[in-house]
């Protein structure tokens, strides 16, 4: 039976079409940009705020916002009703990072239906916080398109290259300290799956656990832990917004005496595309951290094109 999907979450549009299932899509966010072709449907999300600028720009804004307590993001109500989706696929996990299931339920009140859901449509929620989630929203997703054995196949084909990696990174001989840097200004450590993807990759994380949020973290505190290399791949941004907002980080005090940058160990990866999207795509997520931190074992073809090393060296 073919479904009517709207997918609301960049991660889940890549979910829906690794299941197979891209052509049941009738809409999507805004932000969904992949796999190609996608943009082609008509978006039923929007931005309140400005999305460009500087890091320290961008989250003035989002603080402003949330302290009056306003959303994010629109949804198109109206928009949605026209498509009539029968799947509507969302998240619970940021409502920073993307529409809110909140967001969802609100827009959809009016549709009628108990608690405000649309007869007939079933609202998928998407929770990951670690790696085993990410699998079970994977899993969630397969039931509700009547896809279980081809989510099962996408969750074991995932299992094992990332197990391949694991393998292989003991080839390394050494485990780096790693700060991944999830927002620029002011900093933050990448959280939630990405400390379970830079042990994969053969490093050990720095200020985050695995299945926790993001923290905030002092720049002295990341003076004084020294990082052995350091990984900037900031939600929602590519290569050439990093790199236009490196001083951010560079100005800090003491960057230039930072072992990861004494050594050369410092990268710029596409937070946008990768990093931050909980789908099949972490998996090339961690190939990008393996070729980061040990160049002389992995090279997956990412260099040059999803991430960039800064300031030469290896």
């Amino acid at each position: 039976m073919a479904h009517r999907i709207a997918s609301l979450l960049p991660s889940a549009t890549e979910i829906v079409a690794a299941l197979g299932a891209a052509h049941e899509l009738v809409a999507r966010s805004h932000e969904c940009d992949h796999p190609p072709g996608i943009e082609d449907l008509p978006a039923v999300t929007s931005a309140r705020l400005d999305p460009l600028g500087s890091s320290a720009e961008i989250h003035q804004r989002m603080e402003a916002a949330l302290a009056d307590v306003l959303s994010v993001y629109r949804v198109d109500a109206e928009g949605l009703r026209e498509l009539a989706p029968d799947v509507i696929v969302t998240q619970a996990q940021c409502e920073v990072c993307a529409v809110s299931e909140d967001d969802v339920v609100a827009a959809l009140a009016a549709w009628g239906g108990e608690d405000g859901e649309r007869p007939g449509a079933q609202l998928v929620s998407l929770t990951a916080a670690d790696l085993a989630g990410v699998y079970e929203d994977i899993a969630a997703v397969a039931r509700a398109l009547g896809r279980e054995a081809q989510g099962a196949t996408l969750v074991s084909e995932m299992t094992d290259r990332l197990d391949a990696i694991a393998a292989a990174s003991v080839e390394a001989g050494w485990k780096p300290r790693v700060m991944l840097i999830e927002w620029m200004a002011p900093v933050m450590a990448g959280g939630n799956w990405m400390p379970e993807l830079i042990e994969i990759a053969g490093g050990e994380a720095l200020f985050a656990e695995a299945g926790a949020h993001s923290p905030w973290v002092e720049w002295a505190d990341v003076a004084a832990a020294d990082p052995e290399a350091i990984l900037i791949a900031p939600c929602g941004f590519d290569l050439a917004r990093i790199e236009a907002d490196l001083p951010a980080l560079t100005g800090l005090a003491g960057w230039g005496e930072l072992k990861a940058v004494r050594s050369g160990r410092v990268a710029a990866a596409d937070g946008n595309a990768f990093f931050n999207r909980p789908g099949p795509r972490l998996v090339d997520t961690a190939e990008i951290i393996a070729e980061v931190l040990h160049p002389d074992v992995f090279d997956f073809g990412h260099e040059g094109v999803h991430w960039r090393r800064l300031g030469g060296g290896r």
